[in-house]
């Protein structure tokens, strides 16, 4: 029996059932290798999730919590097949900024209050979701996902350096100040600890190179356990390890929906929320770009969503899309969203099985690991692509690349969809506006540019490319007013319009106003080859009226026939260019016609 598919459910279901489209991408080859991608994602989880936790000022067990339950419906209900759910940096600190001026982190309350906030941002992604907001992702362009994942990549690898080199950099150190004390304290850099970051790396490197059936990044951890024993036993090296933790399911909670709670989070639920869900869709679309999968935005936003709405009832904070969990989760070889799910199962395992074994797992072996994750998601191939080809999408990578380093994550994103929308509305503010004439070459007539013919000298025929919205008609009016400085007397303008694909209220006013200004002249303005859309768009603002429907036109030939019995006939007298057909049909009437001489 066939499984049904998601066009098969009714409309107001299919949000809710996004997994029957890659169900049957499942098979047992895919699911071994999701299984290896899960094991792997869950212990770069383990230590990563106390780190977060404590970053949001929450009790460590809870950044955990927040890998397991969010982690399993993000993958569920979401779209992309290796975006994988949890704690991050950036939402931890906008939490703690959030909640902190309200109760003491590490409080109940304060947890509380986290619980409350959470459920709010969940509720709201969910309802942004299932409105089709999901369509505001599409302003990311490749080039900022591009520069915001070098970037990111970047600094996973920054702020490892402490564990990788074991050099004293107090937490929160920004990107300059690490790598300027990384480079003015070379000296004192702890050769133990770098040693076995080091050797974690390069196991990494060479297992993924030239065994690549096995699973290097766990091969590469537990490499770097045994050479951390090593000089524990050799040497009496004391590494820091990622130390035992608490072996506890995560409890089931109820977030607090008083007034007074709902009150003292409200302030900050919508910037956490537009951060989480830029973070997530960023993340999945920078992997989509390395699968070639279609990533769907406004179903991504219900994943994220529901797996807040339902992660506050598990103890679970605010959960979003992990670039490091996500990066490990397609260099492990993941191909579909139960790599995802399996990470969370696993991680909720390993905390009941494997958590007070964590003290045996040095931090510097995990440097290792993240280092090796942040060298792969760099894409260098096309950013060498993108500064050769584009001066403009140059500048927006190099900027979101450069404020991902020195500025918060959300803030670059906001800066390159900032350039980006820029950079759109000053090409989609100037459509081209080509005149253009019939070739004289061709038997056809078919247009061409009126730099390479003869032009008529009553008729210009100009083809505008683009749509015409309020942004646009200042560039149009001064290209037609350039137009008839050059040719006052091309008083008829004919626009080839199958290239114009949207008309607003502004442009069809616009066009109003030239049609009353053209035939006040002795002229008219005219049409050729109008979309019905861009029909129905003039008719309803009520420009077409003005216009007049008998000036649109469906064919050239149509077009000319009709506007050649409206020009000055003394002008084609004594016209030499004879470039339409009409020109030469009424030379002859003119010569057969003429009185002899006496």
């Amino acid at each position: 029996m066939s499984l049904p598919t998601v066009q098969s459910m009714p409309v107001w279901a299919r949000p809710f059932v996004p997994f029957l489209a890659w169900l049957p991408r499942v098979s047992r080859r895919t699911t071994k290798e999701d299984i290896m991608a899960g094991l792997t994602g869950a212990m770069v989880a383990l230590p990563q999730g106390v780190a977060f936790a404590t970053i949001a000022g929450m009790p460590p067990e809870y950044g955990l919590y927040a890998g397991m339950i969010p982690a399993v419906i993000a993958a569920l209900f979401g779209s992309s097949w290796h975006l994988v759910s949890g704690p991050t940096t950036a939402a931890s600190i906008v939490l703690f900024s959030v909640l902190s001026p309200h109760a003491e982190p590490g409080s109940a309350h304060y947890v509380s209050l986290a619980l409350t906030l959470t459920f709010l941002v969940g509720i709201i992604q969910v309802t942004m979701g299932l409105a089709k907001l999901g369509t505001l992702v599409n302003f990311i362009s490749h080039s900022v996902v591009t520069g915001f994942t070098a970037g990111a990549a970047i600094l996973i690898a920054t702020n490892q350096m402490k564990h990788f080199t074991g050099l004293a950099i107090p937490r929160g150190t920004s990107f300059a100040d690490t790598w300027g004390m990384a480079f003015n304290h070379f000296n004192e850099i702890h050769p133990w600890v770098f040693g076995v970051g080091l050797a974690t790396l390069l196991l990494g490197i060479v297992v993924k190179r030239c065994l690549p059936k096995l699973p290097y990044m766990i091969v590469a951890m537990l490499g770097g356990s045994a050479l951390a024993a090593v000089f524990t036993a050799w040497k009496g090296a004391q590494l820091a390890t990622v130390g035992a933790l608490p072996a506890v399911l995560p409890p089931l909670s109820v977030p607090s929906l008083s007034a007074e709670d709902i009150l003292a989070v409200a302030s900050g639920v919508v910037a956490v929320t537009l951060l989480a869900l830029t973070e997530a869709v960023s993340i999945a679309r920078a992997l989509a770009a390395r699968s070639g999968q279609h990533v769907d935005g406004n179903q991504e936003f219900v994943g994220q969503g529901l797996s807040n709405l339902l992660g506050s009832f598990f103890s679970g904070y605010v959960a979003t899309g992990s670039f490091n969990r996500s990066g490990v989760n397609y260099a492990a070889g993941a191909k579909t969203p139960i790599a995802a799910m399996l990470a969370g199962i696993f991680l909720l395992l390993l905390v009941l099985l494997v958590a007070p074994w964590a003290r045996y797992l040095p931090n510097a072996a995990m440097a290792g690991i993240l280092f090796l994750v942040a060298w792969g998601l760099i894409d260098f191939d096309e950013i060498i692509h993108v500064l050769k080809t584009s001066r403009a999408e140059s500048a927006i990578l190099l900027s979101t690349f450069a404020s991902t380093l020195f500025l918060a994550l959300e803030e670059a994103i906001i800066i390159g969809v900032l350039m980006s929308l820029s950079l759109y509305l000053s090409r989609t503010s100037k459509p081209q506006v080509r005149v253009r004439t019939p070739n004289p070459n061709s038997s056809s007539r078919k247009f061409t540019d009126a730099e390479n013919a003869p032009e008529c000298q009553q008729i210009r025929f100009v083809r505008i490319d683009g749509s015409l919205f309020f942004g646009a008609t200042s560039h149009i009016r001064e290209s037609l007013a350039a137009q008839d400085q050059e040719n006052p007397k091309q008083k008829h303008i004919v626009i080839v319009a199958h290239g114009i694909n949207f008309i607003d209220l502004a442009g069809a006013q616009y066009l109003a106003e030239e049609a009353q200004q053209r035939r006040a002249a002795g002229g008219g303005l005219y049409f050729i080859r109008v979309k019905d859309i861009v029909q129905e768009q003039l008719a309803e603002s009520g420009a077409l009226k003005i216009i007049g429907g008998i000036n649109l036109f469906d064919s050239k030939t149509e077009a000319i026939r009709e506007i050649y019995e409206r020009i000055d006939r003394d002008v084609c007298a004594t016209c030499k260019t004879r470039i339409f057909r009409e020109c030469a049909e009424v030379a002859v009437e003119n010569v057969i016609t003429a009185e002899p001489v006496q």
